[in-house]
């Protein structure tokens, strides 16, 4: 079965930093690309960044060259390095999977201060 287990998440003030990582278990999910998405109450869950088993990466634009995120294929797991936070970064940060349809970790919260 498809788990996945984000942490790192925090309180941290605007211009601080973050480093997010989810585990996925199964070592088949090493070839399937992954991602970080995120969600405030009220509003729709939105994209923040994905990767293949490749390396390629995709942003979204409010956090391109702020964020970056990796993968390590071998230990199933991915990160997100998050840099010169702001408060609209503060949001429930969730790992993601892809495979026939995508599969959600539990949320990690991130909290940015003014």
């Amino acid at each position: 079965q498809v788990q996945l287990v984000e942490s790192g998440g925090g309180l941290v003030q605007a211009g601080g930093s973050l480093r997010l990582s989810c585990a996925a278990s199964g070592s088949i999910f090493s070839i399937r690309p992954m991602g970080w998405y995120r969600q405030v109450p009220g509003k729709q869950r939105e994209l923040v960044a994905t990767i293949t088993s490749g390396g390629y990466t995709n942003y979204a634009d409010s956090v391109k060259g702020r964020f970056t995120i990796s993968r390590d294929n071998f230990k199933n797991t991915v990160s997100l390095q998050m840099n010169s936070l702001k408060p609209e970064d503060t949001a429930v940060y969730y790992c993601a999977l892809e495979l026939s349809v995508r599969y959600w970790g539990q949320g990690t919260q991130v909290t940015v201060s003014s």
